[in-house]
């Protein structure tokens, strides 16, 4: 089951039209969310990054569009597709609707539509003996500023660095700004340690105002034995780490085994997952 606009239709029904601006123009922003046991991880993160990100696209926020009635139609459509009780991968996309060009039409208005999909795992965990091989993607490049970290559906760089992942046999790829910073990988945030320093890099450089990215800097921000930096990463800082993770609130902490000639080990990002799941035990 779907949910458009807070009506619940089965998944086969059309809901949207060739006319909506999500679909002609990536006039659209989305969350993706995950929900285990009737909780949404981090909501409030993704309620007001949402808000945010609506406001700089200059779309008109709908009255209706509290915290607590966005959570209950999250909730209904995890319920209607029986995951209530279980582990859920949930996107929530908001569009502008249908109609003119470039510039949206006056009557314009914002719609939303949810998606449930059982996911399994209900807390965060890292295999150790898991190979995960990255490589830079240097076919494009992501330009610095604001619209650069926004979940919005103009995903051209992720989708075909995915394929180009896919045809070279890697597990993910890091993405490059055009000061030919390393800002990201295809799915998530990057953290790089080395010794007692960590670094991962700043909103400015255009990397995704991640969820999980902030989870992380606010747990390593209470070890007073480590030095957190948000700073640009030069690619050749990369074969000297120690360790590379990527975050996301999907899989939490994925550390990165391979770079190129480089093998890194994951005894920091196997701490750093237990605290997070202690973090989301006491308030999820």
């Amino acid at each position: 089951m779907v949910n458009f606009n807070g009506n619940l239709v089965d998944v086969s029904d059309p809901i949207l039209t060739q006319e909506n601006r999500g679909y002609k123009y990536g006039d659209a922003l989305f969350e993706t969310l995950k929900v285990v046991n009737g909780k949404i991880f981090f909501w409030e993160d993704h309620y007001f990054r949402l808000m945010a990100s609506m406001r700089i696209l200059r779309m008109d926020i709908p009255m209706n569009f509290t915290m607590e009635f966005l959570e209950t139609e999250i909730l209904k459509t995890v319920e209607a597709n029986q995951l209530i009780d279980s582990s859920a991968r949930v996107r929530f996309n908001v569009d502008r609707g249908n109609g003119g060009k470039y510039l949206p039409n006056e009557n314009s208005r914002v719609n939303f539509n949810i998606v449930a999909e059982l996911k399994h795992d209900p807390f965060y965990s890292i295999n150790s003996d898991a190979i995960y091989t990255v490589d830079l993607y240097k076919d494009f490049f992501m330009a610095p500023g604001l619209l650069s970290g926004l979940k919005s559906n103009n995903k051209a760089i992720q989708v075909i660095g995915s394929i180009y992942a896919q045809e070279n046999d890697f597990d993910n790829c890091l993405i490059l700004n055009t000061n030919k910073n390393v800002i990201e990988a295809l799915n998530g945030n990057l953290f790089l340690v080395k010794g007692d320093k960590i670094k991962t890099p700043p909103l400015e450089d255009g990397c995704l105002k991640g969820v999980m990215r902030k989870q992380v800097l606010q747990i390593l921000s209470k070890d007073v034995n480590l030095f957190v930096e948000e700073t640009s990463i030069s690619p050749f800082e990369l074969q000297k780490a120690d360790e590379l993770f990527i975050t996301n609130v999907i899989k939490g902490i994925v550390p990165i085994t391979k770079y190129r000639k480089k093998i890194y080990g994951s005894e920091f990002a196997q701490k750093l997952v237990i605290k997070l799941n202690t973090k989301l035990r006491l308030n999820p």
